[in-house]
């Protein structure tokens, strides 16, 4: 659910307001509303340091290196500043390497030569000219013709120097290259000297992050708190020739205790207000602590917006039991459970919920395998064993009906929370045109298909086929009101859709018990290749096959749920989302 939320309007008296603003900062309840104005210098300025500690941060944080004893003897700056020069030499070091492994590469082939020779043979008037051509057009009379000396021969090219006499003219068909100006044990020695130092400068970024990491982190949350109050009073309205400050915030119901509790404390003057329908409140979700497990997997859409439900809770338990009829084997099930359960007691406290979401999905993969009698790939309703429990399993016909039966249920329940919100947000009569909705296929499937209710099946088919043709658009006329409504009704062919698309689940389950089946018959054909090494290997693929199929399972059945979920479901709840997360202005310490 979503938590009220309440405007406060403060009144401050100019001389008392950054003292004001500086407590209220403390308490760390209120989000304030944001005006129309830009940054000043000095908060662009903040918010240039934030972006580039973060980067620091991240920088460091991605080297994994063990924090170790923190040294905060050095400013934060510059520490930035250290950084920074030695990205930037090491960045010029690279390009340096770059081109000079470059030019090793060119000059490679010509192996070690002595350009003092070269030159002390250019001042006896002989020059060395170096040539490249493929090996097959190498005429046999350019060595008679000319001095001449093969030095080398590479992938079908042929490398060869001419020494020419001062006035001695050179007609060959083959490419000229420039005389390399440097020993090729020079240049690896520049390579090996910069590759050196570029390992001092890695040394260097790992003890930053092992021992300042920390002090950038403070430094940090001191820059974003600095931002935050800049923009604090940014925000504020100045009254009264200037004597009077007003500023407003956002507080949540729940928190709103510890700020009277301030106010009245220090005699500030303030106003309050519900919120408005055109104004974009913050969204501060609240939900016990099963649902609060699903909020992320919800965060991955959007937050819904303060006027209208927070479908979550709603989600949540259809979520999970989409996640189990997906992965649908017992024995992976059980797998996930107990991961989830020894995990959940070594990992840190914030990774804890995840566990937490991972016992949940076991337990619904748990209860669908043996819904379906599936044990890792193994189908418990051909086990002799087991001959008198066989009706109990589910086959695959009444798999595929069950998924399309809680794919028409959740649209159905989609429809009416739709109802529901249109209720909370315009009034009843908004409403009316999603009951009719709900009627037209709960009577349209007993008119045409189950026929219990008889005549009253058809009522509730007409009822709702009226309900949708007059109430699609309360606002409009008669005339606009029926064109509306009829063409709605052509959207029933959207819900066949949507319903349909719920026998992915039915796929998903099938196929990975498929895959677990497929991989023991394989094991047990390694098994029998051989009396010595195939049980061995035989355990090994079974570890590794089924390992294989939980994973990419798991993916799937993670997936397809959320797709379920985030267009199916929440398209016909009619959500809208784009909700704002609540950001109090608080010590980020």
């Amino acid at each position: 659910m979503i938590t009220p939320m309440l405007k406060y309007t403060f009144l401050v008296y100019h001389r008392d307001y950054l003292a004001f603003l500086e407590a209220l900062q403390d308490v760390g309840v209120v989000e304030i509303v944001e005006r129309d104005v830009e940054m000043d210098e000095e908060t662009l300025g903040h918010l240039r340091d934030i972006r580039q500690l973060r980067q620091w941060i991240g920088f460091l944080k991605r080297r994994k290196v063990t924090p170790g004893a923190q040294d905060s003897s050095v400013e934060a700056a510059d520490l930035v500043t250290a950084m920074e020069e030695l990205e930037t030499e090491r960045e010029q070091i690279r390009s340096q390497v770059n081109t000079l492994q470059k030019e090793i590469n060119r000059i490679l082939p010509w192996g070690h030569f002595n350009a003092e020779t070269i030159g002390r043979l250019q001042e006896a008037g002989i020059t060395v000219r170096f040539f490249i051509c493929p090996a097959k057009k190498f005429d046999p009379a350019w060595k008679e013709t000319y001095y001449t000396g093969i030095i080398n021969v590479v992938q079908s090219s042929l490398y060869f120097v001419i020494f020419q006499q001062r006035d001695e003219t050179i007609e060959i068909e083959a490419e000229e290259i420039a005389m390399p100006q440097r020993h090729l044990s020079e240049m690896k020695a520049l390579v090996e000297d910069d590759k050196k130092r570029l390992d001092e400068i890695e040394r260097t970024f790992d003890t930053y992050a092992e021992r300042h990491t920390e002090s950038l982190e403070r430094a940090l949350s001191e820059a974003q708190e600095k931002t935050e109050f800049r923009k604090a009073v940014l925000h504020t309205r100045k009254e009264a020739a200037d004597k009077l400050m007003v500023l407003q915030g956002w507080v949540p119901v729940t928190k709103e205790e510890k700020l009277i509790s301030f106010l009245d404390t220090e005699g500030i003057l303030y106003l309050t207000s519900p919120p408005s329908p055109d104004e974009k409140v913050p969204v501060l979700l609240n939900n016990g602590r099963f649902t609060r497990l699903f909020e992320p997997i919800g965060r991955l859409f959007s937050l819904p917006d303060y006027m209208e439900l927070d479908l979550t809770p709603f989600f949540a338990p259809f979520f999970m039991m989409f996640f189990g009829f997906c992965l649908g084997d017992a024995g992976y099930g059980l797998i996930l459970l107990t991961a989830g359960t020894l995990l959940k007691r070594k990992v840190n406290r914030k990774l804890r919920p995840v566990l937490t979401l991972v016992q949940f999905f076991g337990l619904a993969t748990l209860f669908f395998g043996i819904l379906t009698g599936t044990f890792f790939g193994i189908a418990l309703a051909r086990v002799p064993s087991l001959e008198n429990i066989r009706s109990l399993f589910l086959n695959n016909g009444q798999v595929f009906w069950l998924a399309i039966i809680i794919g028409l249920v959740q649209i159905l329940f989609g429809t009416g929370l739709r109802a529901a919100n249109q209720i909370k947000r315009y009034g009843f009569v908004y409403s009316l045109s999603s009951i009719g909705w709900i009627l037209l296929v709960i009577g349209g499937l007993d008119a045409f298909k189950f026929r219990v209710a008889g005549v009253a099946g058809y009522i509730v088919l007409f009822t709702g086929i009226f309900l949708i043709v007059f109430f699609s658009n309360p606002k409009a006329s008669i005339l606009g009101r029926i064109g509306r409504g009829l063409w709605d009704l052509y959207g029933i062919t959207g819900i066949f859709g949507d319903v349909l698309s719920y026998v992915r689940l039915f796929a998903l389950g099938v196929s990975s018990s498929i895959l677990g089946l497929v991989i023991n018959d394989i094991a047990m054909q390694i098994k029998g290749a051989s009396p010595v090494i195939g049980p061995i290997l035989f355990v090994i693929f079974l570890l590794l096959g089924h390992s294989l199929n939980i994973a990419i399972s798991c993916l799937g059945a993670f997936v397809h749920p959320m797709r379920l979920t985030f267009v199916e479901f929440y398209k016909n709840a009619g959500f809208s989302g784009g909700g704002k997360p609540y950001k109090p202005f608080s010590k980020t310490q």
